[in-house]
């Protein structure tokens, strides 16, 4: 069970529990704090692909526990070392973009030698993956899908629940703006990363096509759209959206104007249509 707070992939332990719930919006904090975080789903794909300079396969393979990884920690002293380099990577590509980015560098910023990174990773682009991996994770834990859309034991309205979801994920985006910044820019060079990245968007739109599916069966959302047409306009939208605004920063305007007006266009996209059973009077 993934956590929801942080990128912690199994919280166990009520202790690391309390650890997401303490650090609030400061996840990616968490990640150097706590053991057994899921990091080895790109080292696995990258080698899944054979010889170096191959294309990662869409759909990759299913992550590696820890003790299964080729090249990585095998204890959970080397599981938190290997997410604290992480987080240190993520510290120096932010301030260094990728190409400038060294090794030494994150290594030194997560406290070890520049031989210890390599016990962990084998290249730069590696740990660059493993970043973008993480980061695509948090972003995706406030999705539009995921936030309750398809409930019924709910009593909140529908656009309610959207609104949140969109203020949730450009909170999210804002608050990692330069580290998008720099993913946003590799993606469009580098072949690994933006085959990683469109794998990512390719299931959040194969779910958010189901999820508009499931809408128009229940009369709540326009039949005639084309729900895979539809999932891919609004998903590009709202990625698109939260770029330009955050990133390039060719928007000026309030954060609570954005989400509203981003809600909806959603909501009118669709042409969303209220439950029976959510009143007037809904929160």
């Amino acid at each position: 069970m993934r956590c929801s707070t942080c990128v912690v992939a199994y919280c166990d332990t009520n202790d690391e529990v309390d650890i997401c719930a303490a650090v609030g919006g400061r996840r990616w904090e968490a990640l150097g704090s706590v053991a057994d975080v899921q990091l080895g789903e790109v080292s696995n794909a990258l080698r899944s692909a054979g010889a170096r300079g191959g294309r990662i396969r869409p759909g990759g393979a299913e992550p590696l526990e820890s003790a299964d990884r080729p090249n990585g920690p095998r204890s959970r002293k080397g599981t938190e070392t290997r997410a604290r380099m992480v987080v240190a990577a993520k510290g120096v590509f932010e301030d260094n973009g990728y190409l400038e980015a060294r090794i030494s560098d994150i290594a030194q910023r997560a406290g070890l030698s520049h031989g210890s990174f390599y016990h962990y990773f084998e290249s730069k682009e590696e740990i660059f993956l493993e970043v973008v991996l993480a980061q695509e994770d948090l972003l995706s834990v406030h999705s539009i899908v995921d936030s309750g859309l398809l409930g019924r034991s709910t009593h909140t309205s529908m656009r309610n629940r959207i609104c949140e979801a969109i203020r949730q994920y450009l909170a999210g985006y804002r608050d990692e703006a330069r580290l998008m910044g720099v993913i946003e820019e590799v993606c469009r060079y580098n072949e690994r990363v933006g085959t990683l990245r469109f794998e990512r968007y390719r299931r959040y739109c194969v779910r958010t096509e189901d999820a508009v599916r499931r809408l128009q069966s229940q009369g709540l959302a326009d039949t005639h759209l084309d729900p895979e047409i539809a999932a891919q306009a609004l998903s590009a939208m709202v990625t698109r959206f939260a770029e330009t605004w955050f990133v390039q920063h060719l928007l000026e305007c309030s954060f609570e104007e954005g989400v509203e007006q981003l809600t909806t266009l959603c909501i009118n996209a669709l042409g969303l249509r209220e439950p029976k059973s959510i009143g007037k009077g809904s929160d």
